[in-house]
């Protein structure tokens, strides 16, 4: 019998238990980090939905559709400013890893984040 399957965002903890409770809506991302992570495992497991809520409504697309030839197989935290708890705003550095059409490459961002009502929210690269 297979066993749980294992969150994308590289934190060694099952989908369910990691990021799964914030693309259900059951858990807010209580960090930057922690809704980044969130989103790259959004983008592995073709959570649409969950990555246009996610995204402030000023650089939000209309639409999204995630590639599912692209697989994302790492993601590498370099590092980031703000986005605790007690801030309204921070960033995220980090590197993913992905492979596409048999080439792998890397998407390395430092995105910027606010905090809405409560809300982490992905705004756009710095």
């Amino acid at each position: 019998m297979p066993g749980p399957v294992m969150c994308p965002c590289g934190t060694g903890e099952p989908v369910a238990a990691c990021c799964g409770r914030l693309h259900s809506g059951r858990q807010p991302a209580a960090t930057a980090e922690q809704l980044m992570r969130s989103r790259y495992s959004a983008f592995a497991l073709g959570e649409e939905a969950y990555l246009l809520s996610s995204w402030h409504p000023s650089t939000r697309p209309g639409k999204l559709r995630v590639d599912p030839a692209q697989e994302w197989t790492r993601l590498e935290i370099v590092g980031h400013t703000g986005g605790g708890p007690f801030h309204a705003d921070g960033t995220v550095e980090f590197r993913a890893h992905y492979r596409l059409g048999g080439r792998d490459s890397v998407l390395h961002e430092n995105s910027r984040f606010v905090r809405e009502d409560g809300a982490w929210l992905y705004v756009a690269p710095t």
